[in-house]
């Protein structure tokens, strides 16, 4: 078992290798320049089109969809936002230094580009299911848009399996497992307890499946990440003295060819830009192909609409959620610090420490709670994921059922045992959605333009000019 363990971490390692990495980034910066930086110049529009009545009130819309487009991106918030922001970011910077928080940041700038793309593209190819209901996300991106049926029908096919695969492990086991460590050590309440009541709760939500998921996502993701944020100025400010060494750190490490961290351990340009990268793709899923899917279910009147509303997920996540992480473990010194064993101390812990810096005790319970929230909400947006793509394969309205009883049993499994085979099966299943999801993203590259195109002459510009007048008036 061990050496299947130790082939699976190495299938792993070179799925998210350079390999991957270059070809995730590439994808955003060839789009991005193809769009004519549309994503980042419209960047002010589109945080406009999340807060609109339009957007917000489902009953203000007569548009085709199943949720509003708040919802919708609040859906894809909830399966985006998770333990990446808390754990992630501290474990890129302790293993790639501070400058990894660097990396992240481009990665999202670009990313904003390759979720733009793939939101356009999952409303623009979407299908009604045998309930009515709105079907899209990359599997329908592939399967109706290529020319090469056969090609288009496999790559779909292969999207769709691993999504699921990726569903039970990325979006229910590792963050169970999370939510149940971290209420364990801060709380000592068991493991099983944390999973039976989780499990309860997500099969209460699933019950009404996304309508009852984007109403609980509009919900708790607004206020799960106000909470975090409050509790991460909090640290920046009263750590504010060190906040100008902490972010020189943060950019000499981020091209320094080796910088040392408190005399501890050695960093460098490429590890940052590895690890940045990784985890800065990993938080936000832009390129991952996962988000769409939820966005392809929103009340809209044009595919551009909700790519602009949709895209703002990835500067929600990385350049403020995940910044303000990093900020807060730069600016508390903690970086670089040993535990008892003389190991460096990462992941939860290391924000925790941050926190703790000037929070105490409570640090950690804020951090906790930052935790719970955040894997709860990955696990309802993950389990429409894996819905959907479950029933792109099986063409049955009744396997939605099965899989909804499945998916809250596992919750309570992931809590009480540990599956570390399993979560790197699943990494590597997430990492190998991305593969057919960024082919379909370069070929499809016309189709896009073509509808952002017709956006700005249907909408963007009559919209922007009629927002000048009301500032004059």
């Amino acid at each position: 078992m061990s050496r299947f363990s130790g082939i699976l971490s190495n299938v792993n390692d070179f799925v998210w290798g350079p390999v991957m990495l270059v070809l995730l980034v590439g994808t955003g910066v060839f789009l991005m320049i193809r769009l004519k930086f549309r994503p980042l110049r419209n960047l002010g529009y589109a945080l406009q089109q999340v807060f609109s009545k339009h957007s917000i009130k489902k009953e203000h819309n007569d548009d085709a969809g199943d949720i509003s487009p708040f919802q919708s991106l609040m859906t894809a918030l909830a399966a985006t936002i998770g333990t990446g922001n808390i754990v992630g970011v501290a474990t890129a910077m302790t293993l790639g230094g501070p400058g990894a928080l660097f990396w992240m940041w481009i990665s999202a700038l670009f990313g904003l580009a390759t979720k733009y793309g793939e939101s356009v593209l999952a409303v623009y190819y979407r299908q009604q299911d045998q309930k009515g209901e709105m079907s899209g996300g990359p599997m329908f991106s592939i399967k109706n848009g290529f020319k090469v049926k056969w090609l288009g029908t496999v790559l779909a096919a292969a999207f769709a399996v691993f999504a699921v695969i990726a569903s039970f492990g990325i979006g229910n086991l590792t963050q169970i497992n999370s939510i149940a460590d971290a209420v364990l050590g801060t709380f000592n309440i068991p493991t099983w307890i944390t999973g039976l009541v989780i499990a309860v709760l997500v099969g209460i939500v699933l019950l009404g499946g996304i309508k009852s998921i984007g109403k609980v996502s509009s919900k708790i993701v607004p206020v799960m990440a106000v909470f975090y944020a409050i509790g991460c100025m909090i640290v920046i400010v009263l750590n504010f003295d060190s906040l100008p060494s902490g972010v020189g750190q943060i950019m000499s490490s981020a091209f320094s060819p080796t910088s040392v961290l408190g005399g501890v351990a050695g960093f460098t340009f490429a590890s940052a830009l590895r690890f940045g990268v990784a985890r800065g793709v990993f938080s936000n899923e832009a390129g991952l192909g996962s988000a769409p899917i939820a966005a392809a279910a929103a009340k809209t009147d044009h595919p551009g609409r909700q790519g602009y509303i949709n895209m703002t997920g990835t500067f929600f996540d990385t350049i403020i959620v995940c910044t303000l992480t990093g900020l807060a473990i730069a600016g508390s010194g903690v970086l670089g610090t040993l535990d008892a064993s003389g190991e460096l101390v990462t992941g939860a812990s290391l924000t925790i420490a941050a926190f703790g810096s000037v929070m105490g005790p409570v640090g950690s319970y804020v951090v906790t709670i930052g935790l719970i929230l955040f894997a709860f909400s990955t696990i309802l947006g993950w389990s429409y994921y894996g819905e959907k793509s479950l029933e792109y394969l099986t063409h049955s309205i009744k396997a939605r059922y099965i899989y909804r009883a499945v998916f809250a049993c596992v919750v309570f499994l992931g809590a009480v045992t540990s599956l570390k085979i399993v979560w790197n099966f699943s990494d590597t299943a997430n990492g190998l959605m991305a593969i057919p999801n960024l082919i379909c993203l370069l070929v499809l590259s016309k189709v896009i333009v073509q509808q952002t195109d017709d956006f700005d002459e249907k909408f963007l510009k009559r919209e922007k000019m009629m927002r000048k007048q009301a500032k004059r008036i």
